[in-house]
């Protein structure tokens, strides 16, 4: 199920009954109106349609609907358009089959499909009966990756539904319980360490110690031993108060998904493990509750790490860097290829950059830049930040190896990057990805709530690097 609706509800592949859909540019749509009966011109201009983006009319016929012309806006042609141009298109449609009534070539027909499955998520499991408005189905254009598409449009279901999931249903043990399900699909090794078992892991312990649900370290294995080496790891804090330093009421409303980085790293092994990419993956998972109780971490505290690192407490609601920092020790011991780690990290990135484009770290420099290409081809954008060295004395700590956070107001997302850096001493090729992994308004195929970011881009870097 795509969050609760079928792809077979999106997808058809009876073209008997099906009406055709034309895909109109602003640039287009006069030379299109010229080779169209003098009726549909009349109700074309009588409605005003001037081909924006994701506006759809329907077009009238003797037995009622003939057909639709759905908008583009100003691209330049059909071929530029990004899955987000169709994603509008299953609800404003009739709920009837749809046939492309132009070709598209390989790339563009990709990505309408994946549109047209993105646009058709839904969050059932809090609506009474799980019932929403039926959907407008589509009859795939020939030139379409269908496979890919599907399993990207699932991937985003499945980041999605965990984000959106509150934080009463989701906590560590129940964020395990996905990953395990997950590895459980794909034939893959999941372990889930808890109590006693996470003696190696100091830090993910001390933050997760104030809640009454123990925090786990989820540790996923897929792929052939002989293949190169990917690992992703995921801050996974299922819900963040702040701790001891609380947050205020509207800056906690929305941190059941500061799990976000968890569940698009779940994401993207679903995709590479449906996919069969050619890696050796392993996913590794900090999840905690980050919560206040008597035995909280305090502002203060001195506390030594995995890699055996000191860190200074400077605040309990820089949370998600101290357990990231454990993950990122044990997956740097065994020196992969490539460690990507993905969070919900800091404000200052959403401040620098706003909710739409993660933040991106790299070294070396050039992955930053080869993430930020292939995320405008697939409208999945990363944008490029510096490891600026000049700020790793920010992070200086009079009594301990470093501290947590810096005194300066400054570069929060740079100076936090520079913090796991110093837990990824080993591995030579690593991409810190800071994202808000939420829409914060309401868009055609990106409703407010949950989104997978960076998923899709990712995925293609893989597997132009690995296969």
């Amino acid at each position: 199920m795509l969050g609760g609706v079928s792809h077979e509800t999106l997808l058809s592949a009876d073209p008997g009954e099906s009406r055709p859909l034309w895909l109109l540019t602003e640039r287009e749509l006069e030379p299109w109106l010229a080779g169209q009966r003098a009726a549909v011109v009349d109700w074309v201009r009588a409605h005003g349609f001037h081909a924006e983006r994701h506006r759809v009319l329907t077009l009238p016929g003797e037995q009622g609907v003939a057909g639709a012309v759905l908008g583009l806006g100003g691209l330049d042609s059909t071929e530029d358009l990004g899955p987000w141009e169709a994603a509008g298109a299953p609800e404003r449609l009739p709920a009837l089959p749809w046939r492309l009534a132009m070709p598209l070539g390989p790339h563009a027909a990709t990505q309408f499909v994946l549109g047209w499955l993105l646009g058709g998520y839904r969050m059932t499991r809090y609506r009474g009966g799980g019932r929403f408005e039926p959907l407008a189905a589509l009859i795939a254009p020939p030139q379409a990756d269908l496979v890919y598409a599907s399993a990207a449009a699932r991937a985003s279901a499945l980041a999605r539904d965990l984000i959106n999931t509150p934080a009463n249903d989701l906590g560590p043990a129940e964020l395990a319980e996905a990953a395990v399900a997950l590895a459980r699909e794909h034939g893959a090794r999941c372990q889930v360490l808890e109590g006693a078992d996470l003696a190696g892991f100091p830090l993910l312990r001390a933050v997760g110690a104030g809640s009454a649900r123990a925090p786990r370290l989820i540790d996923l294995r897929w792929g052939r031993a002989e293949a190169a080496r990917v690992t992703l790891v995921g801050k996974g804090v299922c819900f963040d108060t702040g701790g001891l330093d609380l947050k205020s009421a509207p800056a906690m409303l929305l941190m059941k998904k500061d799990m976000g980085g968890a569940a698009c790293a779940l994401a993207l092994a679903d995709l590479l493990m449906r996919l069969n990419a050619q890696v050796q993956l392993r996913v590794l998972i900090p999840a905690v509750e980050n919560s206040v109780g008597a035995c909280a971490y305090r502002p203060g505290d001195v506390l030594r790490s995995r890699k055996g690192l000191t860190v200074e407490v400077g605040n309990t609601d820089a949370e998600g860097r101290l357990v990231l920092a454990d993950a990122l020790a044990a997956a740097d011991e065994e020196r992969p290829g490539l460690l990507i780690d993905l969070a919900t990290l800091t404000g200052a990135a959403r401040a620098a950059l706003g909710p739409e484009l993660p933040a991106v770290y790299a070294r070396p420099a050039h992955w930053a830049q080869r993430v930020r290409e292939i995320g405008e081809v697939e409208s999945d954008p990363l944008w490029p930040m510096p490891l600026w060295p000049g700020y790793e004395e920010d992070l200086a700590s009079r009594i301990a190896d470093l501290g947590n956070v810096a005194s300066t107001p400054f570069a929060g997302s740079i100076i936090a990057a520079l913090f796991l850096q110093r837990f990824v001493a080993g591995t030579t090729d690593w991409l810190h990805v800071d994202m808000y992994a939420w829409n914060a308004k309401d868009r055609p195929g990106r409703p407010l709530g949950a989104e997978a970011q960076c998923v899709r881009t990712l995925y293609r870097l893989l597997r132009e690097r690995f296969g």
